[in-house]
């Protein structure tokens, strides 16, 4: 598990370099994702924790070929970079396609039942109301 959390971690850092604020923020959800899933059965930690690190992984991209980013060009964007990234690390492709559903997702009303989308909204809501109460 560990394992993964720290690959996966590499991948976030290495990808948004300076970006603290969204490195930042991404481990944020991790953590309250991990506390969450304490009270939860079936859930894939491996999937929880690359989709909690990787959820906001299009915004570079779509601030790049848009100029800004906001929930929709997220969900575009991210998924292929997640996999771009998950399979320089050979994650489990099972695992990818599952994470790349929840990035693709995360912001929308939800398509798909998996309890890592769940513990993802609900961590990743947390932390920007936190956020929002900071500034």
């Amino acid at each position: 598990m560990d394992y993964c959390k720290g690959r996966v971690a590499k991948l976030l850092v290495d990808y948004f370099g300076n970006d603290f604020r969204r490195i930042t923020h991404a481990l944020e959800v991790l953590k309250y994702a991990e506390e969450i899933m304490e009270d939860t059965e079936s859930c894939d930690h491996d999937v929880l924790v690359a989709s909690a690190l990787l959820h906001d992984i299009g915004i570079k991209r779509s601030e790049e070929a848009l100029g800004y980013n906001n929930g929709k060009t997220q969900e575009e964007f991210g998924p292929p970079v997640a996999e771009e990234l998950l399979k320089s690390i050979d994650f489990p492709s099972e695992k990818i396609a599952k994470v790349c559903e929840i990035i693709g997702n995360h912001h929308s009303p939800s398509r798909y039942d998996y309890v890592e989308l769940r513990i993802l909204k609900e961590a990743d809501r947390i932390v920007n109301k936190l956020e929002s109460d900071r500034q």
